[in-house]
Protein backbone atom coordinates (compact mmCIF):
# COMPACT_ATOMS: atom_id res chain seq x y z
CA UNK A 1 0.00 0.00 0.00
CA UNK A 2 1.34 3.20 -1.09
CA UNK A 3 2.51 5.99 1.36
CA UNK A 4 0.78 8.89 0.72
CA UNK A 5 2.85 11.99 1.93
CA UNK A 6 1.06 14.78 4.21
CA UNK A 7 1.03 18.28 3.51
CA UNK A 8 0.91 20.41 6.70
CA UNK A 9 -1.78 23.74 6.64
CA UNK A 10 -0.62 27.17 7.88
CA UNK A 11 -2.54 26.18 10.83
CA UNK A 12 -0.09 23.07 11.54
CA UNK A 13 -2.90 20.50 10.95
CA UNK A 14 -1.48 17.80 8.37
CA UNK A 15 -3.24 16.92 5.73
CA UNK A 16 -2.95 13.65 2.93
CA UNK A 17 -1.40 15.32 -0.29
CA UNK A 18 -3.91 13.51 -2.52
CA UNK A 19 -7.33 12.07 -1.73
CA UNK A 20 -10.48 11.19 -3.44
CA UNK A 21 -13.05 13.32 -4.72
CA UNK A 22 -16.39 12.79 -5.55
CA UNK A 23 -17.88 15.09 -7.51
CA UNK A 24 -20.46 14.26 -10.04
CA UNK A 25 -20.55 10.40 -8.16
CA UNK A 26 -23.94 9.52 -7.94
CA UNK A 27 -24.83 8.40 -4.42
CA UNK A 28 -25.69 4.49 -5.38
CA UNK A 29 -21.88 4.87 -6.57
CA UNK A 30 -20.53 6.77 -3.99
CA UNK A 31 -20.09 4.17 -1.06
CA UNK A 32 -18.43 1.88 -3.33
CA UNK A 33 -15.69 3.90 -4.61
CA UNK A 34 -14.71 5.35 -0.98
CA UNK A 35 -14.51 1.95 0.39
CA UNK A 36 -12.40 0.93 -2.76
CA UNK A 37 -10.36 4.24 -2.26
CA UNK A 38 -10.03 3.33 1.49
CA UNK A 39 -8.95 -0.04 0.94
CA UNK A 40 -6.39 0.93 -1.71
CA UNK A 41 -4.86 3.48 1.30
CA UNK A 42 -7.03 6.52 0.60
CA UNK A 43 -7.01 8.84 3.74
CA UNK A 44 -8.32 11.64 2.10
CA UNK A 45 -11.98 11.83 1.30
CA UNK A 46 -13.32 15.46 -0.22
CA UNK A 47 -17.04 15.57 -1.14
CA UNK A 48 -19.67 18.42 -0.44
CA UNK A 49 -23.36 19.27 0.82
CA UNK A 50 -24.12 20.19 -2.92
CA UNK A 51 -23.25 16.73 -4.16
CA UNK A 52 -26.21 15.18 -2.64
CA UNK A 53 -23.26 12.51 -1.38
CA UNK A 54 -22.11 12.96 2.18
CA UNK A 55 -24.22 10.83 3.62
CA UNK A 56 -22.31 7.38 1.80
CA UNK A 57 -19.36 8.85 2.34
CA UNK A 58 -19.81 8.23 5.54
CA UNK A 59 -21.22 5.14 5.30
CA UNK A 60 -18.16 3.81 3.56
CA UNK A 61 -16.02 5.40 6.39
CA UNK A 62 -17.69 3.31 8.95
CA UNK A 63 -17.95 0.17 7.27
CA UNK A 64 -14.22 0.51 6.48
CA UNK A 65 -13.48 -0.24 10.12
CA UNK A 66 -10.92 2.41 10.42
CA UNK A 67 -10.87 4.70 13.02
CA UNK A 68 -11.71 8.35 13.07
CA UNK A 69 -8.62 9.93 12.98
CA UNK A 70 -7.26 7.90 10.64
CA UNK A 71 -9.48 9.89 7.46
CA UNK A 72 -9.67 13.09 6.86
CA UNK A 73 -12.76 14.65 5.84
CA UNK A 74 -13.42 17.69 3.83
CA UNK A 75 -16.99 19.33 2.39
CA UNK A 76 -18.55 22.22 1.62
CA UNK A 77 -20.89 24.35 2.16
CA UNK A 78 -23.39 25.82 -0.62
CA UNK A 79 -23.98 29.65 -1.46
CA UNK A 80 -27.87 28.32 -0.85
CA UNK A 81 -26.41 28.31 2.84
CA UNK A 82 -24.60 31.43 2.85
CA UNK A 83 -24.89 33.84 5.90
CA UNK A 84 -23.90 33.52 9.62
CA UNK A 85 -26.77 31.51 11.04
CA UNK A 86 -27.39 29.45 7.96
CA UNK A 87 -24.00 28.30 7.27
CA UNK A 88 -23.73 27.21 11.38
CA UNK A 89 -26.68 24.86 10.38
CA UNK A 90 -25.10 23.63 7.13
CA UNK A 91 -22.16 22.29 9.56
CA UNK A 92 -24.84 20.84 11.09
CA UNK A 93 -26.43 19.23 8.27
CA UNK A 94 -22.68 17.79 6.36
CA UNK A 95 -21.93 16.78 9.88
CA UNK A 96 -24.80 14.59 10.70
CA UNK A 97 -25.37 13.22 7.00
CA UNK A 98 -21.70 12.21 7.13
CA UNK A 99 -22.18 11.08 10.47
CA UNK A 100 -19.04 12.81 12.69
CA UNK A 101 -19.02 15.14 15.22
CA UNK A 102 -15.95 16.97 13.87
CA UNK A 103 -15.00 17.56 10.43
CA UNK A 104 -11.43 18.11 9.61
CA UNK A 105 -11.93 20.81 6.71
CA UNK A 106 -14.86 23.02 5.95
CA UNK A 107 -14.57 24.99 3.10
CA UNK A 108 -17.05 27.94 1.56
CA UNK A 109 -18.00 25.80 -2.38
CA UNK A 110 -17.72 29.16 -4.31
CA UNK A 111 -17.58 33.14 -3.71
CA UNK A 112 -20.85 34.31 -4.50
CA UNK A 113 -19.66 38.09 -5.94
CA UNK A 114 -23.38 39.11 -6.35
CA UNK A 115 -24.00 39.09 -2.67
CA UNK A 116 -20.19 39.22 -0.74
CA UNK A 117 -21.79 40.02 2.26
CA UNK A 118 -23.22 36.77 2.74
CA UNK A 119 -20.25 35.06 1.34
CA UNK A 120 -18.18 36.77 4.54
CA UNK A 121 -20.96 36.24 7.17
CA UNK A 122 -20.39 32.62 5.80
CA UNK A 123 -16.92 32.38 6.69
CA UNK A 124 -17.08 34.33 10.25
CA UNK A 125 -19.58 30.79 10.86
CA UNK A 126 -16.71 28.82 9.66
CA UNK A 127 -14.51 30.88 12.13
CA UNK A 128 -16.67 30.17 14.42
CA UNK A 129 -16.82 26.64 14.00
CA UNK A 130 -12.72 26.35 14.45
CA UNK A 131 -12.74 28.18 17.26
CA UNK A 132 -15.39 25.38 18.97
CA UNK A 133 -13.31 22.69 17.67
CA UNK A 134 -15.95 21.78 15.30
CA UNK A 135 -13.80 21.81 12.84
CA UNK A 136 -9.55 21.56 12.38
CA UNK A 137 -9.11 24.06 9.15
CA UNK A 138 -11.48 26.68 6.96
CA UNK A 139 -11.10 27.32 3.81
CA UNK A 140 -12.65 28.78 0.26
CA UNK A 141 -12.82 26.96 -3.17
CA UNK A 142 -13.22 28.75 -6.58
CA UNK A 143 -12.22 32.28 -5.20
CA UNK A 144 -10.53 34.10 -7.43
CA UNK A 145 -7.63 36.93 -6.77
CA UNK A 146 -10.36 39.53 -6.26
CA UNK A 147 -12.52 37.44 -3.72
CA UNK A 148 -9.13 36.35 -1.74
CA UNK A 149 -8.19 39.87 -1.59
CA UNK A 150 -11.51 41.25 0.00
CA UNK A 151 -11.88 38.17 2.38
CA UNK A 152 -8.52 38.73 3.73
CA UNK A 153 -9.14 41.98 4.54
CA UNK A 154 -12.56 41.59 6.01
CA UNK A 155 -11.91 38.47 8.58
CA UNK A 156 -9.50 37.51 11.26
CA UNK A 157 -8.53 33.41 10.07
CA UNK A 158 -6.91 33.11 6.94
CA UNK A 159 -8.16 30.22 4.67
CA UNK A 160 -5.92 26.94 5.23
CA UNK A 161 -7.05 25.79 1.55
CA UNK A 162 -7.97 27.35 -1.68
CA UNK A 163 -9.50 25.04 -4.04
CA UNK A 164 -9.69 25.90 -7.38
CA UNK A 165 -9.71 24.26 -11.12
CA UNK A 166 -5.70 23.34 -11.65
CA UNK A 167 -4.82 21.07 -14.38
CA UNK A 168 -1.99 21.68 -17.17
CA UNK A 169 -4.71 23.46 -19.61
CA UNK A 170 -5.63 25.56 -17.10
CA UNK A 171 -3.24 26.47 -14.24
CA UNK A 172 -4.72 29.58 -12.60
CA UNK A 173 -1.30 31.13 -11.80
CA UNK A 174 -1.78 34.50 -10.21
CA UNK A 175 -4.77 32.76 -7.70
CA UNK A 176 -1.51 30.44 -6.94
CA UNK A 177 0.74 33.16 -6.04
CA UNK A 178 -1.60 35.17 -4.09
CA UNK A 179 -2.17 31.63 -2.35
CA UNK A 180 1.39 31.26 -2.11
CA UNK A 181 2.30 35.09 -0.37
CA UNK A 182 -0.74 34.41 1.88
CA UNK A 183 0.65 30.72 3.79
CA UNK A 184 -2.88 29.37 1.75
CA UNK A 185 -2.63 25.88 0.46
CA UNK A 186 -3.84 25.17 -3.39
CA UNK A 187 -6.00 22.29 -3.96
CA UNK A 188 -6.45 21.47 -7.35
CA UNK A 189 -9.41 20.32 -8.47
CA UNK A 190 -10.10 18.32 -11.71
CA UNK A 191 -6.09 17.87 -11.73
CA UNK A 192 -6.01 15.72 -14.40
CA UNK A 193 -8.42 17.53 -16.95
CA UNK A 194 -11.49 15.35 -16.02
CA UNK A 195 -13.52 17.99 -18.45
CA UNK A 196 -13.17 18.38 -22.16
CA UNK A 197 -11.13 21.11 -23.41
CA UNK A 198 -10.55 23.16 -25.90
CA UNK A 199 -7.08 23.60 -27.35
CA UNK A 200 -5.24 25.03 -30.52
CA UNK A 201 -8.67 25.55 -31.40
CA UNK A 202 -9.71 21.49 -30.94
CA UNK A 203 -11.29 19.32 -28.65
CA UNK A 204 -8.80 17.83 -26.94
CA UNK A 205 -7.83 16.32 -23.47
CA UNK A 206 -4.74 16.54 -21.11
CA UNK A 207 -4.53 12.52 -21.46
CA UNK A 208 -4.19 12.83 -25.01
CA UNK A 209 -1.33 15.36 -24.38
CA UNK A 210 1.73 14.06 -26.78
CA UNK A 211 3.88 16.15 -24.27
CA UNK A 212 2.83 14.48 -21.05
CA UNK A 213 2.16 11.68 -22.79
CA UNK A 214 6.41 11.20 -23.65
CA UNK A 215 6.78 12.05 -19.78
CA UNK A 216 4.76 9.32 -18.76
CA UNK A 217 6.26 6.78 -21.29
CA UNK A 218 9.48 7.34 -20.13
CA UNK A 219 9.11 6.70 -16.18
CA UNK A 220 6.52 4.07 -17.27
CA UNK A 221 3.54 5.78 -15.62
CA UNK A 222 0.41 7.02 -17.15
CA UNK A 223 -0.49 10.25 -18.09
CA UNK A 224 -2.94 11.03 -15.56
CA UNK A 225 -0.07 9.37 -13.00
CA UNK A 226 2.35 12.38 -14.15
CA UNK A 227 -0.01 15.26 -13.82
CA UNK A 228 -0.98 14.14 -10.47
CA UNK A 229 3.39 14.13 -10.11
CA UNK A 230 3.22 17.20 -11.56
CA UNK A 231 0.46 18.59 -8.70
CA UNK A 232 2.40 17.03 -6.03
CA UNK A 233 6.03 18.14 -6.79
CA UNK A 234 4.66 21.70 -7.18
CA UNK A 235 3.11 21.60 -3.80
CA UNK A 236 -0.53 21.16 -4.62
CA UNK A 237 -2.78 18.92 -2.60
CA UNK A 238 -5.02 16.77 -5.49
CA UNK A 239 -8.21 15.24 -5.26
CA UNK A 240 -8.59 13.07 -8.31
CA UNK A 241 -12.28 11.91 -8.69
CA UNK A 242 -12.95 8.06 -9.68
CA UNK A 243 -15.61 5.26 -9.62
CA UNK A 244 -13.74 2.70 -10.96
CA UNK A 245 -11.39 0.93 -8.78
CA UNK A 246 -9.00 0.39 -11.07
CA UNK A 247 -8.49 4.09 -11.40
CA UNK A 248 -8.62 4.82 -8.24
CA UNK A 249 -5.42 2.54 -7.52
CA UNK A 250 -3.36 3.86 -10.26
CA UNK A 251 -4.03 7.50 -9.01
CA UNK A 252 -2.44 7.01 -5.48
CA UNK A 253 0.55 4.88 -6.99
CA UNK A 254 2.50 7.99 -7.80
CA UNK A 255 5.06 8.51 -4.53
CA UNK A 256 7.44 6.08 -5.91
CA UNK A 257 8.94 8.39 -8.87
CA UNK A 258 10.12 12.09 -9.69
CA UNK A 259 10.01 13.89 -12.33
CA UNK A 260 12.63 16.63 -13.21
CA UNK A 261 13.14 20.08 -13.51
CA UNK A 262 12.41 20.40 -17.15
CA UNK A 263 9.75 17.71 -17.14
CA UNK A 264 7.69 20.00 -14.70
CA UNK A 265 8.44 23.22 -17.19
CA UNK A 266 7.39 21.55 -19.82
CA UNK A 267 3.71 20.98 -18.75
CA UNK A 268 3.57 24.12 -17.08
CA UNK A 269 4.19 25.41 -20.47
CA UNK A 270 0.94 23.42 -21.66
CA UNK A 271 -1.62 26.65 -19.78
CA UNK A 272 -3.94 27.74 -22.03
CA UNK A 273 -5.56 30.10 -19.92
CA UNK A 274 -9.18 28.37 -20.80
CA UNK A 275 -11.23 27.78 -18.12
CA UNK A 276 -12.99 24.55 -17.98
CA UNK A 277 -15.84 24.70 -15.29
CA UNK A 278 -18.47 27.76 -14.37
CA UNK A 279 -16.81 31.15 -14.90
CA UNK A 280 -16.97 32.22 -10.90
CA UNK A 281 -17.95 35.96 -11.60
CA UNK A 282 -20.86 33.87 -13.12
CA UNK A 283 -22.38 32.04 -9.76
CA UNK A 284 -25.68 33.60 -8.29
CA UNK A 285 -28.08 32.04 -6.13
CA UNK A 286 -30.73 32.86 -9.59
CA UNK A 287 -28.85 30.61 -11.37
CA UNK A 288 -27.04 27.95 -9.21
CA UNK A 289 -29.00 28.28 -5.87
CA UNK A 290 -30.51 24.81 -4.57
CA UNK A 291 -32.15 23.58 -1.61
CA UNK A 292 -29.54 21.32 0.65
CA UNK A 293 -31.82 18.64 2.27
CA UNK A 294 -31.75 18.53 6.25
CA UNK A 295 -31.07 14.70 6.22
Amino acid sequence: MPEISTLTLNNGVEMPALGLGVFQTPPEETRAAVEAALSAGYRHIDTAAAYGNERQVGEALRSSGLDRSEVFLETKIWISDYGYDKTLHGFDKSARKLGVDQIDLLILHQALPSDFDATLEAYQALETLLGDGKVRAIGVSNFMVEHLTTLLERTTVIPAVNQIEIHPYFQQKDVQTLDAEHGIMTQAWSPIGGITFYRDGHHGSTLQDPVIGDIAQAHRKTPAQVMLRWHLQQGRSVIPKSTKPERIAENIDVFDFELATEELAAIDALDTGQRGGPEPESITLENFGRTIPED
